[in-house]
């Protein structure tokens, strides 16, 4: 296991030791602008094309894009090339990239996708790229076992999967408000900031309706997990009461005043600005968001949440969701050609070294790997707190997000449901009944 080593103490919290072998992910982005560059491959030999889901790599992944810079520098002959688009078009991209055998070479993809790509051959084995350097053995097995199929390591592991609240103690402070830990104590700490004019949970629905993963998690208090294989097999329905009543509990939120009034016409990023301006006390967020928070005017009163218990939940409430994720994949082509094969295995074992760890680090990213991190919790509050809650000796978390499970088409629609009920403009079976029909 992983520990996090504070720069101001060299402290090593039995707490943060759990986090590196728990967490992996990614941070989805909604802006829809122009796609930099082409993912078409480098022209160069040795040199190869990483594809990435986010338009604007630079401003909206800068771990990543640190991470190539860093490579590029050391490695002159193996330039890696970022590309990106918007995460739908980023999707519908590789999808047709792989009908035409066309894939970068190197690129990040829901993994229900990543799926279908390996069992057509279409992504390299990367257990000889890992073996290699022996990398395998810096990840906790289940890290690396949502990505395999058969005796084929077909995906790694990405960026951090830390989602929840962040909330702005300052806020809640002035209005005698206590962190909450569960369902009723959110509820009422709702009602409480609505009557005082506050906005009490950011939420953007505009372009970016994958912005409910604090909710996506809910699902796990009530039973995901254990539901969701019966569910594909079509032997269970997402129409069922468990589901129904974690639908019903939102849109008593809704209708106590929990999001903006403006949620369907604001983005995610417009969101975050509204916490970050003080505007709002709750945040529906990840660990990716936590280096432009602490930058923030509200930055050093802010603290994180994995979320609430409920009461009439299914199964193990105490959870936060730290989990393996979508993958980074490599085209099966690039063994074709000796040299880009050799910049894929230096890249990736470059990415998984402890060097690169540490670029992830210093890019408010945790580890994905058992790589102990150097953290100044002084100057990365916010980060530490994620850390903090992610490590948490009571809290275990879900095998993977429940909307990475499943096809992009029900992933949308539980999106969609989950807004839906939020914004009032579908009744719990409505939102339950619309992800059912994309499983039928």
């Amino acid at each position: 296991m992983s520990t996090m080593t504070c720069e101001t103490d060299r402290s090593r919290s039995p707490r943060i030791r759990r986090l590196a072998s728990g967490v992996t992910a990614t941070a989805l982005a909604a802006a829809m602008v122009t796609a930099c560059g082409s993912d078409s491959g480098a022209s160069a030999d040795g040199a190869i094309t990483l594809a990435m889901h986010n338009p604007n790599i630079q401003q909206q992944d800068p771990a990543t894009y640190e991470l190539v810079q860093a490579f590029n520098a050391k490695n002159p002959t193996m330039k890696v090339k970022l590309v990106g688009r918007p995460m739908e078009q980023h999707q519908q991209q590789m999808t047709i990239a792989a009908q035409s055998d066309t894939l970068p070479e190197v690129f990040w993809v829901y993994n229900a996708l990543a799926k279908n790509m390996a069992k057509n051959g279409d992504l390299l084995d990367l257990q000889p790229v890992l073996a290699e350097k022996e990398l395998d053995a810096k990840f906790a097995p289940h890290m690396l076992s949502g990505f395999k199929q058969g005796n084929v390591q077909y995906g790694v592991p990405y960026q951090a999967l830390v989602t929840g609240f962040y909330y702005n103690k300052a806020i809640l402070d002035e209005h005698g408000i206590a962190v909450p830990r569960t369902y009723d104590d959110l509820l009422a700490a709702v009602k409480k900031l609505k009557a005082k004019g506050v906005v009490p949970i950011a939420q953007g629905a505009n372009n970016s309706s994958f912005s409910v993963w604090a909710f996506l998690t809910m699902l796990d208090r009530f039973g995901y997990e254990d539901k969701y294989q019966a569910i594909l097999d079509k032997k269970q329905s997402y129409d069922n009461p468990d589901f129904l009543r974690l639908y019903e509990h939102i849109e008593d939120l809704a209708e106590a005043g929990a999001f903006p009034p403006n949620m369907t016409t604001q983005t995610y990023t417009q969101a975050v600005a509204s916490f970050t301006s003080g505007q709002a006390a709750f945040l529906d967020s990840g660990v990716w968001d936590a280096a432009k928070i602490q930058e923030s005017p509200v930055g050093k009163n802010v603290g994180f949440w994995a979320g609430p218990t409920f009461s009439d939940g299914v199964g193990n409430q105490n959870l936060v969701m730290n989990a393996p994720s979508a993958p980074l994949v490599a085209s099966a082509k690039v063994k074709k050609d000796p040299k880009k094969y050799a910049a894929v295995k230096k890249f990736l074992q470059f990415y998984y070294s402890d060097e690169g760890q540490q670029i992830l680090v210093e890019n408010a990213q945790p580890p994905v790997t058992t790589y102990v991190p150097i953290v100044d919790k002084a100057k990365s509050s916010v980060f530490w707190a994620v850390l903090e809650e992610a490590a948490r000796q009571d809290l275990s978390s879900p095998k993977a997000q429940p909307d990475l499970v499943v096809s992009a088409e029900t992933a949308n629609a539980m999106y969609d449901s989950l807004y839906g009920v939020m914004s009032g403009a579908m009744s719990p079976k409505d939102a339950v009944q619309l992800v059912q029909r994309t499983l039928k």
